[in-house]
């Protein structure tokens, strides 16, 4: 397992590191936040990102993309999580462009994924039902019938829903709502009739809706890969996001961090700066070395799904488990050691707090990891 980054990565990552400050500060998520933004993030920043190629990341460079792995992709969205970038990347570029990948046909691979890689395609992944990360409890069903398929359900967190032209729908065509025999995923067009999407907006300013799927008449070529067998590609394709979102929640936490560190040297009491008090000493050393636990639990996720490591599934769920508790822990020190300024929304430290509590759900949270990653070692 190499849990260093090569030259190429090291590049990426610093070339993230001055896009997102330049392009993508804080204050540019509080300034789409305050507008009420109808598309929740910056078309032009979208585009300037998928230009220097981080749309296609994920994808081969015969289909429009750079071939770059996880372990690049993990370092860009480690920068996004610096200033709180929001974009779809990870809707789009993170999860769905892998899952076409993984399940289209090549007549459709060819028509999309060039499309993603350009910046110019948006798919969100509609899978989740329950208000916790479920991914084999569905109960949107899908009914063959002689010209296709019939779909009813309703999703919930569906993140970039309200914008994504089509959704990657996970429905069930066999059992009952639980296990993951009988899961298919399906390709359905945003404005396909019976489609109804309602944007929520989240307490992190981020992009999530309500989808739900009544009657809606799909053609049997909706259905990517076979039928019933959506369970392995689809586990595979959230391994990936899980760890990339840990590498996400790393850079936020680090960020976090480092203004605290920041703060604690500037601001005085009793004639004196508060980081020379021993108590917040302890309590910086500890979010340091759990900020290092978590960065070596990343990049070795990272690492196992670029070599197809039989372990990456136990590896992400470790990244994603570890960073939810890193990125609660220091994002709640952060605003406690800002003192009172830091509960104002004038300070942006609070926003990072917010982010790490909608993070810890997505893709599942530390207790489901880690129940997940016992479930895999056979406990």
């Amino acid at each position: 397992m190499n849990l260093t980054l090569d030259d190429e990565q090291q590049i990426l990552k610093d070339g993230a590191h001055e896009f997102f400050k330049e392009r993508s500060p804080v204050k540019a998520l509080r300034a789409l936040r305050d507008a009420r933004a109808p598309l929740g993030y910056d078309p032009a920043v979208w585009a300037e990102m998928a230009a220097l190629g981080w749309a296609g990341i994920l994808i081969p460079e015969d289909l429009g993309g750079a071939g770059f792995g996880y372990k690049g992709f993990g370092q860009v969205m480690e920068e996004a999580g610096r200033t709180l970038a929001a974009s779809p990347l990870a809707s789009t570029a993170l999860i769905a462009a892998p899952l076409l990948l993984a399940t289209a046909d090549a007549a459709r691979k060819e028509a999309l994924l060039p499309a993603i890689a350009r910046g110019e395609l948006l798919v969100a992944l509609a899978l989740d039902e329950a208000p916790r990360h479920a991914p084999e409890r569905i109960a949107t069903r899908a009914v063959r019938n002689a010209g296709g398929y019939v779909l009813n359900g309703c999703k919930t967190f569906v993140i970039d829903g309200h914008v994504a032209q089509s959704f990657i729908v996970v429905a069930r065509t066999a059992g009952d709502t639980q296990g993951a025999d009988g899961l298919s995923l399906f390709l359905v067009d945003a404005k396909t009739q019976g489609v109804t999407v309602t944007r929520t907006h989240v307490v992190d300013s981020r992009n999530a809706a309500q989808v739900s799927f009544s009657d809606v008449a799909l053609p049997a070529d909706a259905l990517l890969g076979a039928e019933g067998a959506a369970h392995a590609p689809l586990t595979r394709v959230l391994d990936g996001a899980r760890a990339c979102l840990a590498a996400e929640m790393l850079g936020g936490a680090q960020e976090a961090f480092e203004r605290t560190v920041a703060y604690l040297k500037m601001r005085k009491q009793f004639g004196v700066v508060i980081g020379s008090f021993q108590a917040l000493k302890h309590r910086a050393a500890h979010m340091f070395c759990e900020l290092e636990l978590t960065r070596s639990a990343v990049l070795g996720a990272l690492d196992a799904l670029d070599s197809d490591d039989a372990e990456a599934p136990l590896l992400a769920s470790l990244a994603k488990a570890k960073a939810s508790d890193t990125f609660e822990l220091v994002s709640a020190e952060a605003v406690q050691m800002h003192g009172g300024v830091g509960m104002t929304d004038a300070e942006e430290i609070g926003l990072f707090l917010k982010r790490a509590r909608v993070a810890q759900q997505w893709l599942g949270d530390a207790s489901f990891h880690r129940d997940r990653y016992a479930t895999l070692r056979g406990f």
